[in-house]
């Protein structure tokens, strides 16, 4: 089994070997925690939690040691909770409050926000989840460094990146120094000695979190954005690790400065051996904009009905995520969402109808494996799937058994994804297109709703009842004939 990755770097897609057979080491960059995160924010989330679960899958069968014993695959996703988004949205929504408490406020909530959408979203938590506060001194190691290798220069208590010094930079963007000048946003800042140069350490207003500064600096200070993931990334996974992913956005400026630092810090020709990245979403074929009114939260996609006037599935919105290869632009629309929809209720009544017992294990299919091997291929992968199951509509227990292991591998099939909000109601009367999974969890809760109606205890029977209905189940009742149950349309 070979696993192929492409690389933005090289733009060249080959096999991948990890650096360490014993530790597969990778580094994606994370959310800065001020706000709800949007579906945009989902896509490398996902993106990355499948590869962190092809990567484990790879390691559990001795690929890269020659089976000798498993390997260990660390997954890094920091946390970024210094940033001038936060101090606003911190002195917005605390007024008269302390700056540094009413941070610590927001960030907390913020990053608690943030995982409960990622965790409905069937993503595995990273191996490490640093966040930047904790990792001031290796932040200032690296500047020291940069500063007496001649990369990095103090002017007016600030401490600057220089461009010119790495013959190399750009070579991630492939943009010469003009096209990166005239496409990016440069602050016109009397401490640069030129245009390009960018910050690595800048003083802090009053009021706001501080630290000593580097350099020799004699007011407190703080770190500049880029070079947050440079030391996050070093102390956790080494001068030089496997995959760094982040979003199409990031390659420039944010992954092409902290190849400079870093490179330039440790005297390194590469900071990662494969850079990965996902490519732009949009919404119904625009920008996703607060101005234009199509800004979407994964909240608000499970929680409301902003977006095509419902709620949406757990398991819909990250299989809908799937079916566009990840370097690809995604169009993120109602009618995608339905169509993903109707594929898993449609797998869901296939598998209900052929399984008798299914052995509980969640693993890719050989076909699927080899699809996601393939630079991770999940439009392939998908297609395998439907493979599986026309042979499963066919009576075939065995692909009906690949089909449920692969969906429970990559998180689209089981119980959990869809009590949230139910299944929707696309070409459902009475609830007959539903995971096998789901109907049971319903039928054991209204039969239990029932005995204990029977018993007159109306409390637990009212409390089975209200959990039925935040499952997305409206319940009917009758005097002459048992319960019957339906999905709220």
């Amino acid at each position: 089994m070979e696993l192929k990755l492409y690389d933005t770097l090289t733009k060249e897609k080959r096999v991948f070997t990890p650096l360490d057979p014993a530790n597969v080491r990778m580094y994606v960059c994370g959310p800065t925690v001020y706000d709800f995160a949007h579906i945009g924010n989902a896509r490398p989330v996902i993106v990355f939690d499948v590869l962190f679960r092809l990567l484990q899958h790879l390691a559990k069968q001795g690929v890269w040691n020659g089976g000798k014993g498993e390997t260990k695959v660390t997954y890094v996703r920091n946390i970024t909770d210094v940033d001038d988004k936060i101090n606003d949205r911190a002195a917005r929504d605390f007024p008269g409050m302390a700056l540094n408490e009413a941070i610590r406020k927001v960030t907390e909530q913020t990053e608690k926000q943030f995982h409960a959408d990622v965790d409905a979203l069937g993503c595995l938590r990273p191996t490490v989840e640093p966040r930047a506060t904790e990792h001031i001194g290796e932040m200032r190691a690296i500047i020291e460094k940069l500063i007496a290798n001649g990369n990095a220069y103090v002017e007016q208590d600030h401490v600057l990146f220089k461009v010119a010094s790495d013959k190399n930079y750009g070579k991630l963007a492939r943009r010469s120094l003009d096209e990166m000048l005239a496409g990016a946003r440069v602050d016109v800042a009397p401490y640069k000695h030129d245009a390009m140069d960018f910050v690595l350490w800048k003083p802090s207003k009053p009021g706001e979190p501080s630290w000593p500064s580097p350099g020799g600096i004699k007011v407190q200070g703080r770190p500049g954005w880029h070079v947050e993931c440079s030391a996050m990334a070093w102390k956790l996974l080494g001068e030089k690790f496997d995959i760094h992913g982040g979003g199409i956005d990031l390659v420039f400026p944010h992954h092409e400065n902290e190849l400079a630092q870093s490179c330039c810090a440790f005297h390194s020709d590469r900071m990662a051996n494969v850079w990965m990245h996902n490519g732009f979403l949009q919404v119904e074929g625009e920008k996703m904009s607060k101005s234009l009114g199509n800004f979407v939260t994964i909240n608000e996609l499970l929680e409301t009905d902003k977006f095509g006037g419902r709620l949406w599935s757990r398991a819909t919105l990250r299989f809908a995520m799937m079916r566009t290869h990840y370097r690809q632009p995604i169009d993120w629309t109602v009618k995608g969402l339905e169509e993903a929809e109707r594929t898993l209720l449609n797998w869901a009544n296939i598998l209900e109808r052929n399984q008798t017992s299914f052995v509980e294990e969640a693993s890719p299919n050989g076909s699927v494996l080899d699809a996601l091997s393939d630079d991770l291929n999940t439009p392939m992968a998908i297609a395998e799937m439907h493979k599986l199951a026309e042979a499963a509509r066919k009576n075939d227990l065995v692909s009906a058994q690949a089909l449920h292991n692969s969906g429970k591998w990559f998180g689209i099939i089981g119980p959990d994804l869809y009590s949230s909000a139910g299944l929707s109601s696309i070409g459902q009367a009475a609830g007959e297109l539903m995971p096998p999974e789901f109907r049971r969890e319903v039928d054991l809760k209204v039969e239990a709703r029932t005995a204990a109606r029977a018993r007159k205890d109306f409390k637990e029977s009212d409390r089975i009842r209200d959990g039925l209905v935040a499952m997305g189940v409206e319940l009917e009742d009758y005097k002459d004939r048992p319960t019957t149950w339906k999905l709220k349309r």
